[in-house]
C-alpha cells in the first residue's frame, strides 16, 4: 500500500536518479522534467516516490495536491494504489497524458477523465519555426522582416563568457515587466534565476541575441526526448518590436538538425499567451487530463 510516507521532497541531488530513469522512460510533457520541477519548487511543492522501477510525482500548490500517473514500469495494481491514495488524501489524480487516459478508461470504466486544457504543451515542427513557410506564417514573417529592417542583430550561444551579461539582461527584463507586482512573473523570475544559476548542472543550452552589442533577448532550452527540445524560457526587450519573432526563429534554426519538434510548454489559460502560441500553428499538443474526485471514489468502491 502506497502512503504519503513514501514521498520525499525533490532536491537538486536527485537529478542523477531522474536522469537514469528518464534515459529508459523519456518524458513527453515539459511538466515531467526534473529541471521544471526543481526550478519551480519555490512555487509548487514537488515530492516523489520510487515504487518498483516507477517514479510517482505528488505536486502541491495553492489549489491543492495532485497525484501524477507513474513513469516507468506500470501495472494496473500500481494505478489502483495511486487512485486509492488520491481518494484517501483527497488529492486530484491528474497530469494524465492521452496515452495514459486511454489505458485508464479501459482498465477503470467508471473513471471520469476530463481535459486540462490550460496545461496542454504546444509542440511545433522545428522546420516550420525555422523557415516560417506559407501563408499561415505571413503575419509573423512581416513583423520579422520589419524587425530585421530596423535592427542589425547577431546571435551567440549562452556560455560562461556571456553569462553575466545574460543575467544583467534578465534583471532589466524584470524591471521592464515590473515582476514584483505580479505573482506569476515574480515566481517565473525566481525560476529563471535558479535555472541560470544551475545552467550547466542542468545541461541547458541557450541562445542570446545582441543589438548594438547589447544582449536584448535570450532563449533557454534542453533536449526532452530523442525527438524534442523544450524551450523553458524566452525573453526579449520590449523596446524592440518583433524581437520575440527573431529569437524564436533563430532558436529553431539552431536546433533543426538535432530534433524534428520544439515543445514550447503550456499557456496556463492566459488569453494573450494562448493567442501567441496558437499563432505559430502548433503541429500537435501534448494533452493532459485529470480524473474527477467523485469518479475516483466511485472507482475505488467498484474495485474494493
Amino acid at each position: 500500500m502506497i502512503s504519503l510516507d513514501d514521498f520525499k521532497n525533490i532536491h537538486l541531488e536527485d537529478k542523477p536518479l531522474f536522469d537514469t530513469h528518464y534515459h529508459h522512460y523519456p518524458p513527453q510533457h515539459s511538466g515531467e522534467l526534473f529541471t521544471t520541477m526543481i526550478s519551480w519548487a519555490h512555487y509548487v511543492e514537488y515530492r516523489y516516490a520510487t515504487i518498483n522501477n516507477a517514479i510517482i510525482i505528488l505536486s502541491k500548490d495553492n489549489n491543492g495536491s495532485v497525484l501524477h500517473p507513474p513513469s516507468g514500469k506500470i501495472t494496473k495494481d500500481l494505478y489502483t494504489e495511486i487512485i486509492k491514495l488520491a481518494v484517501k488524501e483527497d488529492c486530484i489524480f491528474g497530469f494524465i497524458k492521452k496515452t495514459e487516459k486511454d489505458i485508464l478508461t479501459q482498465q477503470f470504466p467508471t473513471l471520469k477523465i476530463e481535459e486540462d486544457r490550460d496545461f496542454f504543451d504546444y509542440v511545433y515542427k522545428t522546420s516550420d519555426l525555422a523557415e516560417l513557410p506559407g501563408t499561415k506564417y505571413g503575419k509573423i514573417r512581416n513583423r520579422l522582416n520589419k524587425f530585421k529592417k530596423n535592427y542589425a542583430y547577431t546571435t551567440e550561444d549562452i556560455t560562461e563568457d556571456n553569462m553575466e551579461e545574460v543575467n544583467e539582461f534578465l534583471k532589466r527584463w524584470c524591471l521592464w515587466k515590473d515582476c514584483s507586482s505580479d505573482e506569476l512573473l515574480e515566481n517565473e523570475r525566481k525560476a529563471i534565476m535558479y535555472s541560470m544559476e544551475h545552467f550547466y548542472d542542468f545541461n541547458f543550452k541557450g541562445l542570446a541575441l545582441r543589438i548594438d552589442d547589447v544582449i536584448q533577448a535570450i532563449a533557454v532550452y534542453e533536449k526532452m526526448n530523442p525527438e524534442t527540445i523544450v524551450v523553458h524560457f524566452e525573453k526579449g526587450s520590449p523596446d524592440h518590436d518583433g524581437i520575440y519573432k527573431a529569437i524564436n526563429m533563430e532558436t529553431a534554426k539552431k536546433v533543426r538538425d538535432i530534433v524534428p519538434f520544439i515543445d514550447r510548454e503550456e499557456d496556463l489559460g492566459i488569453p494573450g499567451l494562448r493567442q501567441a502560441k496558437l499563432s505559430y500553428n502548433p503541429d500537435h499538443f501534448i494533452e493532459l487530463y485529470y480524473a474527477t474526485k467523485e469518479s475516483t471514489r466511485t472507482t475505488m468502491l467498484d474495485t474494493s
